[in-house]
């Protein structure tokens, strides 16, 4: 297994660097880093122009190779130690998704890591334009750090949490989630997120929240066979169900008590192309509103 992280041109990213150690840590897998340079001019130009701009381009990748590699063996200087082989490599493009989306496929990686975009809450995930096009594209699980993320060397994921809606889409999430909490050694807890919203009618009436309670409950009830659908081999060993209400998303989500050594399953949506991950509405909302780190599974 092999996990890419990817880092934009001229932008050490320390949440994304920071959260593929932790990854790579807990999994005790290879980390690939990748450091996405501009390439060189496609057409030769009249003095010598170009070879020059290949060579500052050249010299430029080396710095930043150089940088980040510095900044992950500060972060994670025990990676090593832990038996993960990370490397800090270059690759050129023009595209930062494209050119990840390329070694994903050359290093046969099982996951991809992006840090936080650059204007957002800080301490929740903020999906920057990368992330974006990868998280309607990639064929393999997408991981963002929320913004501001640091472990702590040694540091190790405790508990996976997933979101569940009770539709088939989210049943296979869980799934994954639950091999993912094996692979981690990990507690798993599956979560319904119930959100009330704007009512429709007057206050004497509880007719929408009589609809949010009948969908919670037939969204637990579709925990428990999801959870039993589950091969023995695959079966968490330890396993909380919850259900957090709240008048919108972000009280919802922030209604469970969350830690540092968390991360949060959203399943893409079923409407999405078949083994890519397709970022639904209901997921989108769930991965603004994380306080954790998020990976998102196709």
């Amino acid at each position: 297994m092999t996990i890419v992280a990817g880092i934009a041109p001229g932008k050490p990213d320390v949440d994304g660097l920071s959260y593929a150690a932790l990854l790579a840590r807990s999994l005790r897998t290879r980390l690939r880093v990748v450091c996405v340079v501009p390439g060189p001019w496609p057409t030769p130009l009249s003095g010598g122009v170009d070879r020059e701009y290949a060579a500052y381009l050249a010299d430029a990748a080396t710095e930043e190779v150089a940088a980040v590699r510095s900044l992950l063996a500060e972060l994670a200087p025990d990676l090593g130690s832990a038996g993960v082989e990370a490397e800090v490599v270059p690759a050129v493009g023009r595209s930062v998704p494209g050119t990840l989306l390329e070694q994903v496929a050359a290093a046969d990686a099982s996951l991809v890591v992006l840090g936080a975009g650059a204007n957002g809450a800080w301490g929740h995930v903020v999906v920057g334009s990368a992330a974006d096009r990868l998280l309607h594209s990639s064929p393999v699980p997408v991981a963002v750090a929320t913004r501001g993320f640091r472990a702590a060397p040694g540091t190790r994921v405790g508990r996976v949490t997933v979101g569940f809606r009770g539709d088939q889409a989210s049943a296979a999430a869980l799934a994954r989630a639950a091999e993912l909490g094996n692979e981690l050694g990990a507690t798993l807890r599956v979560a319904t997120f119930g959100v009330l919203g704007r009512t429709m009618y007057p206050p004497e009436v509880r007719g929408e929240d009589d609809v949010l309670e009948a969908y919670l409950e037939q969204a637990t009830a579709a925990q428990d066979a999801a959870l039993a659908a589950l091969p023995a081999d695959a079966a968490p060993v330890e396993v909380e169900r919850v259900v957090s209400r709240g008048r919108d998303w972000a009280e919802a989500v922030g209604g469970l008590p969350w830690t540092p050594e968390d991360l949060l399953v959203v399943g893409s949506s079923s409407a999405g192309l078949l083994s890519r991950v397709f970022l639904g509405s209901s997921a989108a909302k769930i991965l603004r509103h994380s306080p954790v780190p998020v990976v998102v599974v196709p």
